[in-house]
């Protein structure tokens, strides 16, 4: 039973880490993406970019908070 429990739990581990991993570079995408263009962007792109690149990081957060969590216990 344990066994199957921390087969489980790797795989949800290895899942999460990969969904973090992808929420990270789109975030970094991103800032990249204003630092090339940020001149000829509008206020309200840059906004835009800003708050993607907030929802990426929360997202990120997210992912790595389940595995801590999860390793918690």
């Amino acid at each position: 039973m344990d066994l199957k429990k921390d087969f489980n739990k790797a795989v949800d581990n290895v899942k999460d880490g990969l969904d973090e991993a992808k929420h990270r570079s789109q975030a970094e995408g991103e800032r990249a993406k204003r630092d090339v263009d940020g001149d000829n962007m509008t206020a309200g792109e840059k906004l835009e970019s800003n708050v993607k690149e907030g929802g990426h990081n929360l997202g990120a957060d997210w992912d790595k908070t389940k595995r801590d969590v999860r390793n918690e216990t």
